[in-house]
């Protein structure tokens, strides 16, 4: 059967994937408008016009039968048996004329589900194509395994891995919910399609999917091997002309010259790399970037699969205004009206402390906090630092506050001068920090779990914009006045804690990030694993 590729339509609410696909470079996302970033009028669908006839029908008791013979289904059991009974058991896949075309299109996008990032887990393969090929008259068995194979697509490429396989990965963010009812109304007459809303972010790494796999399967790839610890413009080596061929083919260099000087032209090409990376961007290729090149391509297959299945599981909308932080980018977001308003280096929770991935409201602002001093660290640090000394508590600015100890405000406390709530069964919240140098680290996975911000005061002057007693001299003031004091928003604002590691930029640039938590592999285990539907 001639494998067909199938485009795709979809209109769907601004999600909070949209920022995977806008974050690449703010000073031109910070303009982006809605309907710059939504994806419309994109054919997504299986194509064509499903069965409308009512007359060429099959026996109810085929149902039952079916499930009988392949027993893997009866997880839709409920759903066929609604939808087959709301067409009074007529045809969904078959007309006057024999198989309607959508039948031999979702054939082939099962048959080549490898381009969702999927192993093949679709049940009664061999069932299937031989029931499809044999096909010379309507046939209840063929229109029931055509409903279910869809059924069990949906649930593999558009829902991923269950609910409770992804707590298990500690994703605590609100799921995208799938109606299979909904879905099989897509089935009904005068629908043209045949689809559950996908995310542009999903699309584009697929994209990315397919073009790794062919620099795989071409061998494309040089290792590069030098001695030098820093190449840079001006230096003529061989191994240069082997960086040249694996910028161009990932496409950071537009053309190949394969020259052995290093130009300007590569100094940018370099520069690109190290911006889809995270990496310090000054065009200098270092031991860091080396290793970067000779990473795996297999690995990087891995980590676009792994991160389609993330987006498998984010909520179709979410509030036009909120913030949102990526774990592994050390970046804060803040989307206004659906637009890119502006970002922030973040230092996020180190392995042992990791930052919990989950949403909530974001309700206060507190100005000149204290630091009220987590019992793990009076255990381990505090206390141990009184009985060596016993100033430590003044040394620090602390004081007994009943039967634990805090920080009182000032310019050293370890919160800053501001910090930001939005209450939590993890404790987690966003605040100011004396230690400003770690800003600028590449990799910046430092604190106890919460999440410092770079530039507090900007943040706390957005949230407080359309209060007019809280100008940026009062935030400043309240900031330094060292009194706590605790400001209400007057309209919440949604947090989003998140975890991808791979993405495309809004320069159509695949972008990575390293797994600081050391997530990815195990959701690689469970998507290759073969569940039961």
């Amino acid at each position: 059967m001639q494998r067909i590729l199938i485009p795709i339509k979809i209109v769907f609410s601004f999600s909070l994937v949209a920022f995977l696909y806008s974050c690449n470079n703010t000073e031109d996302i910070a303009s982006i408008k809605k309907d710059s970033v939504l994806v419309s009028n994109r054919d997504l669908s299986i194509p064509g016009r499903f069965s409308t006839q009512t007359t060429l029908k099959f026996d109810s008791s085929a149902v039952q039968q079916f499930l009988d013979s392949f027993a893997a289904f009866r997880a839709f059991e409920t759903d066929i048996i609604s939808f087959y009974r709301g067409r009074k058991y007529a045809y969904a896949w078959f007309d006057e004329n024999g198989l309607v075309e959508p039948a031999n299109n979702l054939y082939n996008r099962i048959m080549n589900i490898d381009e969702e990032g999927l192993p093949d887990k679709i049940p009664y393969k061999e069932q299937f194509t031989q029931l499809l090929e044999t096909a010379d008259k309507p046939s209840a068995m063929l229109d029931l395994m055509l409903t279910s194979e869809y059924l069990s697509y949906a649930k593999f490429a558009w829902q991923g891995i269950g609910e409770k396989e992804v707590k298990e990965l500690e994703w605590l963010l609100p799921r995208k919910k799938i109606s299979y009812t909904q879905l099989l109304d897509s089935l009904s007459a005068n629908k043209k399609t045949l689809n559950q809303p996908v995310y542009k972010q999903y699309e584009l790494l697929k994209a990315e999917l397919k073009r790794m796999k062919e620099i795989k399967n071409s061998n494309s790839l040089p290792i590069i091997k030098t001695d030098k610890k820093k190449l840079q413009e001006g230096d003529s080596l061989a191994v240069i002309s082997d960086i040249r061929s694996w910028l161009f083919a990932m496409g950071d260099l537009a053309n190949n010259n394969k020259s052995n000087v290093f130009d300007s032209t590569l100094t940018v090409a370099v520069r690109s790399l190290q911006k889809r990376l995270g990496l310090k961007d000054d065009g200098i290729i270092g031991t860091a970037v080396i290793t970067e090149m000779n990473y795996p391509v297999e690995k990087r297959i891995e980590t676009i699969m792994v991160n389609m299945e993330r987006s498998r599981w984010v909520p179709e909308a979410i509030e036009k205004d909120y913030l949102l932080i990526n774990i592994p980018a050390y970046k804060l977001y803040v989307f206004e009206n659906d637009s890119l308003a502006f970002d922030m280096n973040v230092v996020v929770g180190k392995s042992q402390n990791k930052t919990v991935i989950f949403n909530g409201d974001m309700k206060y602002i507190v100005m000149s906090p204290y630091w009220n001093v987590p019992y793990s660290i009076l255990k381990n640090e505090v206390l141990p630092g009184i009985k060596r000394n016993r100033n430590y508590l003044t040394r620090h600015n602390m004081e007994w506050n009943g039967n634990s100890v805090r920080q009182k405000p000032g310019p050293n406390n370890s919160l800053g001068l501001v910090k930001f709530l939005f209450p939590n069964s993890h404790s987690i919240y966003l605040h100011d920090t004396p230690s400003k140098s770690l800003f600028n680290e590449t990799n910046r996975a430092f604190s106890h779990g919460c999440i410092r911000l770079a530039e507090p005061k900007k943040l706390a002057v957005y949230l407080l914009r359309n209060d007019p007693k809280w100008t940026e001299e009062a935030i400043t003031a309240a900031m330094n006045a060292g009194k706590e004091q605790y400001v209400t928003l007057t309209k919440t604002i949604p947090v989003f804690i998140s975890y991808f590691t791979a993405w495309v930029g809004n320069d159509g640039k695949l972008n990575l990030r390293k797994d600081v938590y050391n997530r990815d592999s195990r959701l690689a285990e469970m998507i290759l694993e073969k569940p039961s539907i």
